[in-house]
């Protein structure tokens, strides 16, 4: 299948199945346990939640071990990873597709994109911002690479592959009535739960 952008048929194909592997570990997991006991502290109660970009689910694995009665959606555009998620989410809540154009009527307590949006290309960001919006029913959770002006950076050997920008503050100035009530950074050589230097950004729309 072809896509829109050059980004997703390199996250649809090889190299998004090779991810997989790469997205494995006991470690990565406690480290996600750590991490989102922090990002989600000063939420309420999260009873569903909509990942897009889930690759496997280590983030929806450890939502689900912090909020064990949580309703899980995936969207994911990797048919291998997808084939993961449906083992524990089911097929139903999984959807094997590009976050562009995801128009299913779902939405979730809260909106979750970790490692996502640095990959999608730029000119497509404004429609991803509106897609999290709408899929939110009151918490978004963004957790990305920050920069305070948008720059583009070798991923890999493989150029145009990875953005960094003020994602959040975009977010915030394009939807008046969403609210940022919480922040922080993991630095990637934290000696007990390293992220790979994720600053992370929890808002909550006010209507």
């Amino acid at each position: 299948m072809k896509y829109k952008t050059e980004q997703e048929n390199f996250w649809a194909g090889e190299f998004g199945t090779k991810y997989i592997q790469r997205n494995k570990s006991a470690q990565l997991m406690a480290s996600n346990l750590s991490f989102f006991s922090k990002s989600l502290a000063k939420a309420g109660e999260i009873s569903q939640v909509i990942e897009f970009g889930s690759n496997i689910g280590m983030n929806l694995r450890a939502l689900n071990l912090l909020y064990p009665e949580q309703k899980q959606y995936a969207v994911e555009i990797n048919a291998d990873a997808a084939k993961e998620l449906e083992s524990f989410l089911g097929k139903d809540n999984v959807f094997n597709e590009s976050i562009l154009g995801f128009n299913t009527g779902v939405k979730a307590t809260l909106s979750l994109i970790k490692g996502v949006l640095i990959h999608i290309n730029p000119d497509s960001l404004d429609d991803v911002y509106s897609i999290l919006y709408s899929s939110s029913k009151k918490y978004i959770l963004m957790c990305e690479y920050y920069n305070p002006s948008p720059v583009q950076i070798d991923y890999r050997g493989n150029s145009d592959k990875l953005f960094k920008r003020d994602f959040a503050g975009e977010f915030m100035d394009k939807f008046k009535d969403v609210a940022l009530i919480d922040y922080g950074f993991v630095y990637k050589r934290d000696p007990a739960f390293p992220q790979d230097d994720i600053s992370w950004f929890l808002m909550e729309k006010t209507k």
